[in-house]
This record gives C-alpha cells, structure tokens and sequence, in this order.
C-alpha cells in the first residue's frame, strides 16, 4: 500500500501542477454554465435589425390586419421589427407564379421570408412560410399567434359575438407546482430539477472524460517510453494500478471540490435555491464516487491495451455515449419517474449512476431500489476492478498489435 501511495502523490502533483489542469478548473464551470444558459439567452435576444416579410395573400382580406399588429413589434431603437411587403393580394392571385417570384426575392435576400395564404387560408388550420433557414421560431411564432387572432375575430363577428367583450373574457392561469414529501409541500419546477440533475451529469462527465483520458495516455505514454518496466521493476502491477486511480481519482475530486466551492459562493451571492435537500445531495454524491469509480475500471480494462492515441480516443469516445445518453432523456424521465422501462434501466450498471440522478430529484426511489441499486453498483465495481486488475497485469508490458477480445478474456481467466 506505501507503493501504491507513492505512485497516487507522483500521479497526482504532477498532473495538479500543469498549466492544462490549472486552466481547466476555471474554463469547465464556464463552459458547464455557457451550455445550460447561453443558449437560452441568446434564444431570447432581440433581432439587431428589421425584417422584410413577404405575403401573398390569395384572399384579399388577411393581409392589412396581419401588418397592422406586425407593426407593434419594435426594435430597440425605436425601429419596426418587421415590415410586411405585399408580394400578390387579392383572390386573382396566381399562387405559383407569385411564389416563384417570392422566391427569387429570398435567394436575392431582399425578403427574410414570405407567407403563402391561399384562397381557403379563412378556414384553412395550416399554412405555409418559406424562408432560406426557416428557422426564425420567434417570426414563426409571431405570425402563426397573430393570425391566429385574425381568424378568431372573424368568426365570433360572424356569430354576433363582439370580440373585445371575448379578450376580457379570457382568463389568465398559471399553474404553480408543488412537490409532494414526507416533510411536506415543497415548490418546484422543471427547471430547478432539471439543474440539480444536469449538474451531476456535467460533473460525472467531466470528470470521467478527464481522468479517464488522461488515465489511459499515461500508461499509454510509459509504454511507449518504456518507463513501465522500470516502473514494475519496483512495484508490482497491482500497486501501480492502484496508485493510478488514487492520484487521479484525488486529482478529479480536487476539481469538483473547487467547482462546488464555485457553486456554493454564487449560491450566496445570488440567492438562489436551485441546489436540492440535503439528503438528496448526499445520495446523488454516492452514486457519484460509485459510478467514477465503475467507470474508471471500465477505462483500465479497456484503455490499457489501446497501443495508439487514436485508439484510446475511440475507447473514450464509446464511453462518453453511455454518460450523454440519459441527457437526452432527461425530459420522458421527468415525465414518468417510475415507468417500467426506467427502472429496468436503472438497474444497467453502466445507467445506474446517472438514472438514479435523474429521478432523485423528481421522485425519490423506494429504500430498497435504492439499496438494490447501491448494492449492484458496489458488485459491479469489485468485479470489474478485478478484470481491470488482470488485464492491467498484462497489457502494461505488452506492445506492438492491440490485443483482442479473445486475448483480453484469455488474461481474464488466467489472471
């Protein structure tokens, strides 16, 4: 263990002290944070500039009222933020020569886009937008709401309902959500929930995708160098191995200390609730050293015969896909918690992690699916820390052509 130890300090002070690892504790929360706000913000940005509309409109009625509330939208500056150009008006419309001639003005850019009404647009449910990206949400949006207005008025003038006494009418309602517990009723959101599980999940994979990579290039390293011969020469595999996972593990654990500090301090700065209970915290950090310490097994087994940076790449690259998985989930776990087909999931060693993360905070899991769950993850990771040590034993010392999977079984068994 004195060995393992001095291999744990060596792994760990000198990755500590690099300029990649320094940079790196302060360039991940941004990048963490930029991924989960600025896309909304910029999503919610003003145009910088106004837009030309095209309109054809087939039947001679749609397009004065559209202009008049496009208009309501201005541009910081005072500006409109669109304007509407009529293209063709009126019911002698020629539908397909109007479009290519639309057409061609989008090409030209003189038009961000223009609107197809056909001659049934006053009963017609779908229409048509055609633009270069067409990818304006927010002009979309605006345009589909406002006809959408049009098309209401008409029909209660036509049943003799006026439509300023229906606009009173209508009624605001925002529904508040409160989570049921134990201790009581507790607010919440998506969003609060989903940021405490998105933090876990960007932590569990930064923190695997780095110490993993830099796990497998240094032994990958030693071997080229042939350093891990003078390495074993003093410590036995075993040691070596294990003094690996110490220092980086250490080193790993190092950067989310800092990044929890980082939290804590814009907690209190800003005020903000968005971290769970305390007993939450607590489960989640277990499953979070269950699930680093699984997968790191996982990048010995596999990374240590890798004979090439590209194949280590590879072998990062397949891991990685297990932790993005349940990201793009999150939202049917939200909505079903208990759905048969997540609890099967949860039960995979390779999702346990993750999934428990994802439901703890929407839902917090029986006792003993969370002891069940506990339990394989602890079986898993003395298993494959077993398989790890076996290939580790042998892989260090082998070079030239990447063993196979029957060679790797072969060192399994015989280990």
């Amino acid at each position: 263990m004195n060995k393992a130890i001095v291999v744990a300090k060596w792994e760990y002070f000198e990755k500590v002290k690099s300029k990649a690892f320094l940079l790196g504790l302060f360039i991940t929360p941004l990048i963490m944070v930029g991924m989960g706000v600025l896309p909304g913000l910029l999503a919610g940005k003003e145009d910088e500039s106004t837009k030309i509309v095209g309109v054809i409109d087939a039947t001679g009625e749609l397009f004065e009222p559209l202009r008049q509330r496009m208009e309501r939208y201005t541009l910081s500056k005072g500006q409109p933020n669109y304007i509407l150009q009529h293209i063709a008006v009126g019911n002698t419309v020629d539908i397909a020569e109007a479009v290519a001639q639309a057409d061609a003005k989008v090409e030209g850019d003189d038009l961000e886009g223009y609107l197809v009404l056909g001659s049934n647009a006053l009963n017609d449910s779908v229409m048509e937008y055609r633009s270069k990206t067409a990818g304006d949400f927010r002009l979309i949006n605006r345009l589909q709401d406002n006809l959408k207005n049009i098309l209401s008025e008409r029909k209660f003038r036509e049943r003799g309902i006026d439509p300023a006494v229906m606009n009173e009418l209508r009624v605001a309602l925002d529904i508040k959500t409160v989570k049921v517990t134990k201790e009581g009723g507790e607010e919440t959101s998506f969003m609060k929930t989903f940021f405490s599980a998105y933090v876990f999940l960007m932590a569990l994979f930064f923190l695997i995708l780095t110490s993993g990579q830099l796990l497998v290039r240094s032994v990958l390293e030693e071997k080229s160098n042939r350093i891990i011969e003078v390495l074993v020469s003093s410590c036995t595999p075993s040691e070596l191995m294990m003094g690996k996972v110490l220092g980086l593990s250490a080193l790993g654990f190092t950067q989310i200390g800092f990044w929890a500090l980082i939290a804590l301090a814009s907690t209190a700065k800003f005020g903000t609730s968005a971290l769970p209970p305390a007993n939450q915290m607590l489960l989640m950090l277990v499953y979070f050293v269950l699930g680093y310490l699984f997968y790191s097994a996982i990048f010995i087994a596999l990374g240590t015969p890798v004979t090439t940076e590209q194949e280590a790449q590879q072998i990062n690259g397949y891991l990685v896909m297990f932790l993005i998985l349940p990201v793009a989930l999150v939202v049917p776990v939200m909505q079903q918690p208990n759905a048969l087909w997540v609890k099967i999931v949860t039960y995979i060693p390779l999702m346990t992690p993750t999934f428990m993360a994802l439901r703890i905070p929407i839902q917090m899991p029986s006792l003993w699916e969370i002891v069940a769950t506990i339990v394989i993850m602890i079986i898993s990771i003395y298993f494959m820390m077993i398989v790890a040590g076996r290939i580790f034993r042998v892989a260090i010392l082998a070079t030239g052509k990447r063993a196979s999977l029957g060679e790797l079984v072969r060192w399994v068994r015989e280990g």
